[in-house]
């Protein structure tokens, strides 16, 4: 099913750029939270069986620190840049998802990571990219603690995409992802637990999972309070 616009949701023809940058220039930092290393504490998703799921991965497998780069082009609209993993990977093969990675011990910080894997899988260089901060901690069924950094993003870069991790890189426009009336939400059954999750398609893109999921956290907290 669809989730249409609830009370206090912002239609996107409704909220400026500027505006959005404001808000996450004011809402964001890069104090790293406790949840990307802490599995007694558990990122809240607002969904009981997904926190449930969270709970009971926390105790069964040990964390997996990553990080991801939510890279805002900043065209006279702007887009965000994603991914498409390579086919022939044995984890989340083929599926939507940001540049990033596991943070490696040589990682200075999480940002550093980002940045890191950002330029290994898809050829963006750093001198293009101005950080804005850390969205929360978003965790996963694989035990993966993903600590994405807000960063603009200015046009003109060239990509050199990895094949050994990405198929492809592509744009989708951030004001139609910062939109609710395109975040589908659907429920799947988890151990005999029925959790959601979120999708927003777009043309012949299906962003799901934990894409999907980020750039809802992404929107509530920066677009809808």
């Amino acid at each position: 099913m669809t989730e249409p616009l609830s009370q206090g949701d912002v239609a996107a023809s409704e909220f400026s750029t500027a505006e959005f940058f404001r808000r996450a220039e004011a809402r964001l930092t890069f104090e790293i939270p406790p949840a990307l290393h802490d599995a007694s504490v558990i990122p809240p998703t607002g969904d009981h069986g997904t926190d449930r799921m969270l709970q009971i991965v926390a105790e069964e497998r040990p964390i997996r620190p990553a990080a991801v780069l939510i890279g805002i082009v900043m065209h006279t609209q702007p887009t965000v840049l994603l991914t498409q993993r390579a086919a022939h990977l044995n984890d989340h093969a083929g599926q939507i998802s940001f540049p990033g990675g596991k943070i490696d011990p040589e990682d200075a910080t999480p940002l550093d990571t980002a940045l890191r894997e950002a330029e290994e899988e898809i050829g963006l260089e750093r001198s293009f990219v101005d950080p804005i901060g850390y969205l929360d901690v978003y965790a996963t069924g694989f035990g993966f603690r993903i600590l994405p950094t807000v960063a603009r993003v200015r046009p003109g870069f060239a990509l050199r995409v990895n094949p050994d991790e990405v198929d492809e890189a592509f744009e989708i426009p951030l004001a139609f992802l910062m939109n609710s009336v395109n975040h589908q939400r659907h429920s799947k059954e988890w151990r005999g637990i029925m959790r959601s999750y979120y999708a927003m398609p777009f043309a012949d893109r299906y962003v799901w999972g934990a894409t999907a999921g980020i750039l809802r956290v992404l929107y509530e907290r920066i677009v809808k309070s």
